[in-house]
């Protein structure tokens, strides 16, 4: 029997956010109603609101989440209802070119959940990357669903689900980050913050962060960078080659998203290093680049999608380091939130005053 539940949607391009009464159906075949227990609020879901990823309007926000499986529809194998679970936005099919030649992490048939959420008076929803999680519970594809230790704290774990393993999986998955090597990341929020500890974590000898808020700075020296730099005050690409013996760096991160960024890890890099963009452009973004340093640099030009994860492999990896203490979650968690802060949630992150607000349910 369809579920009513409280909602955080998105009615319109640039309004604030409303918390409404959702139906949520029984889970079909091959889907999972799933409580939530924390979702983080991401840029991802500013975006949506503003109508910079689709418009296809109402949205049901969220996606950055963990909770308890409730029910399982017909067919479903890889969750039972009572398991703690991450949820992720690249349910991987199996069945594509890219998962028959084992690299399921570029999986091109991705799919989210059949039959849609709605409002009580049957307007279609539209879930955030096909999850929808500031909610009570939430209707997904099974495998959304990744089961890791339920000793995790939500708040923490449910980050996973998107900005954090994307700054993680961009250092280490993309970016081949390894053992003393000199990484500089460029954009310190909530993904360069996570590249970061990402790096640390893979033993690089040398990690730079560099912003334009020292706050973010502090922040990034705290979860592992080595030295930090201030590109409002200092050129990036001097003070970069400046701490790594004239050379640049083995890689570079670009977690901001907009060409001068770009250009400035294309040019910080060593020669024969990698440039990693996880940053998200906008569609009318555009590079110039001279060719002949695109070839005689050598090297890669990487782009990052949620950090080349497979959720699978990668989230149960993750809490067990995080549950160890070999890798700080928490730290990512500025503050907690019932669902009726969301908008304001929204003008903290845009302002830079957090690095992640977690609602709590």
């Amino acid at each position: 029997m369809a579920q009513r539940v409280r909602g955080v949607v998105a009615r319109a391009q640039g309004e604030p956010v409303r918390l409404e009464t959702i139906v949520v159906p029984d889970p079909g075949p091959g889907e999972a109603v799933v409580k939530i227990q924390a979702c983080g609020v991401c840029h991802t879901d500013l975006h949506y609101r503003e109508g910079g990823i689709s418009g296809d309007f109402p949205f049901l926000l969220g996606h950055e989440a963990a909770g308890t499986v409730e029910s399982v529809g017909e067919g479903v194998t890889e969750v039972a209802p009572g398991d703690f679970v991450v949820l992720n936005w690249r349910a991987v099919c199996g069945r594509c070119r890219a998962c028959r030649r084992g690299r399921p992490w570029y999986c091109f048939d991705t799919h989210n959940a059949r039959q849609r959420m709605s409002l009580t008076d049957g307007t279609e929803l539209s879930p955030a990357l096909g999850i929808g999680a500031f909610a009570e519970k939430t209707l997904v594809a099974a495998g959304q669903c990744t089961k890791v230790d339920p000793a995790a704290s939500p708040a923490a774990a449910g980050l996973l689900g998107c900005g954090v393993m994307a700054g993680i999986g961009a250092a280490i998955n993309t970016g081949g980050v390894g053992r003393g090597d000199s990484v500089a990341v460029i954009g310190c929020g909530g993904v360069g913050a996570a590249a970061i500890a990402g790096s640390a974590l893979a033993g690089a000898a040398c990690v730079i962060a560099v912003d334009i808020d020292d706050r973010k700075l502090e922040t990034a020296r705290g979860l592992g960078a080595t030295h930090t730099v201030n590109s409002r005050s200092q050129d990036a690409v001097e003070a970069i080659r400046a701490l790594t013996g004239g050379h640049g760096a083995d890689v570079v991160i670009e977690a901001v998203g907009r060409p001068e960024t770009y250009e400035q890890a294309f040019y910080a890099r060593d020669l024969a290093g990698t440039v990693v963009l996880v940053g998200v452009p906008t569609p009318d973004m555009r590079v110039d680049l001279p060719l002949l340093d695109v070839f005689g640099r050598g090297g890669a030009l990487k782009s990052s999608w949620y950090g080349d994860c497979l959720p699978s492999r990668d989230f149960p990896m993750l809490i067990d380091l995080y549950r160890r203490g070999r890798l700080d979650l928490d730290a990512f968690v500025t503050e907690t939130i019932g669902l009726d802060g969301v908008e304001e949630a929204f003008t903290r992150m845009h302002k830079g005053d957090v690095l992640r607000s977690v609602v709590v349910l």
